[in-house]
């Protein structure tokens, strides 16, 4: 079965990228990608870029308003994402536990439908 792991953390909270400070952090990152990949579960995932950086496309009945920024106020943002491959919710967990970030809410989702899938 696939998952999506959904990452939602501070983005203010993490090293500068051009620092030792960053390329250790970022070391844990890849070690991780290598964990999903060489256990057979990686298919995709990606870091986003800060919220200034987002579009929002709001829908109602009524018609379509694009705004810059997120759609919601909140301290935690949507960072990045995994979608993988388990045997199950448990199996999944696990792999999602070891997201090397000390505070984050992390999202664990299985896919209901993937028109790409095997």
């Amino acid at each position: 079965m696939d998952y999506m792991i959904l990452i939602h953390t501070d983005e203010n909270a993490y090293p500068a990228p051009g620092t030792p400070e960053f390329d250790a952090y970022m070391a844990r990152w890849f070690a991780y990608n290598q964990r999903l990949m060489d256990g057979g579960h990686w298919i995709t995932g990606g870091s986003l870029k800060p919220t200034p950086a987002t579009t929002t496309i709001r829908r109602t009945a009524s018609g379509s308003a694009v705004t810059d920024g997120p759609y919601i106020e909140t301290k935690e943002q949507l960072g990045g994402y995994y979608l993988i491959r388990a045997k199950d919710l448990d199996e999944a967990l696990d792999l999602a536990e070891g997201v090397p970030l000390p505070e984050a809410s992390i999202e664990v989702r299985p896919i209901m439908f993937r028109p790409d899938a095997d």
